[in-house]
């Protein structure tokens, strides 16, 4: 398990990294020496956090195929598991971005930012390298939650598999220092809704705005979301 994220970060960190560079695109600090010592350190955060992702989600693997302890299937048998399919990749997405709101919120205390989130945000501006430069506190709050919820709410590992996707992308993408989706999208429906890159800029600029994951739904009740950084990355 330890290698499957490991790999999957640097895979997708990687190809993003990449695309970045193919567009003309210097993310990260401008000077060149600074940006290959932040983006030396980013990687060494993140292998160090892939260690800790790896080890509740083995677990949980683990009991399932073993023991059948969680709430995992791999049954499409009735239209009613057919409907729960989609259904519950978004009950995780959400559940997912609540937790992450609220410890994420949490952790810009100022003690707590500076003992746990400080790590993050020694990124400056981020990376795609950047996704899971994590201090290990901040690792495991951040590993803890889909295991645990796979214990509880019952979700075809197919589904999962398109939760963790999710997570992976988003993460990479929000922190990659340009803006993957259209224009119109980012000022249309979606943009107002979903969080991208142009929403979670805002975050790194700023620091006390913009604290959700996939929705800006916990920001706007909140009053914590202050938009968008215009034309991010275009």
């Amino acid at each position: 398990m330890i290698a499957i994220v490991t790999v999957r970060y640097l895979a997708v960190s990687g190809g993003f990294a990449w695309l970045t560079a193919r567009r003309g695109i210097t993310a990260g600090p401008s000077d060149p020496a600074r940006r290959r010592r932040q983006i030396s350190t980013e990687i060494r955060w993140s292998l160090l956090s892939a260690v800790i992702y790896a080890v509740p989600a083995g677990l949980v693997l683990e009991l399932w195929r073993n023991d059948g302890l969680s709430a995992l299937t791999t049954d499409l048998s009735t239209p009613l598991q057919f409907i729960w399919f989609p259904l519950s990749i978004l009950v995780y997405l959400f559940l997912h971005d609540t937790w992450f709101y609220w410890t994420h919120r949490w952790m810009h205390a100022p003690r707590l930012f500076k003992t746990v989130h400080a790590v993050h945000h020694a990124s400056k501006p981020p990376t795609a390298w950047a996704a899971m430069s994590f201090h290990p506190w901040e690792a495991l709050s951040g590993a803890i939650l889909i295991p645990a919820l796979a214990f509880v709410i019952p979700i075809h590992v197919a589904a999962l598999a398109v939760v963790l996707t999710i997570a992976t992308v988003m993460g990479v993408t929000n922190h990659m220092g340009w803006e993957m989706f259209p224009k119109r999208w980012v000022n249309g429906w979606f943009g107002r809704h979903v969080i991208s890159a142009s929403h979670h800029e805002a975050h790194h600029r700023h620091y006390t705005c913009n604290y959700g994951l996939y929705f800006r739904f916990w920001d706007r009740l909140c009053h914590t979301d202050k938009g968008l950084v215009p034309n991010f990355g275009h």
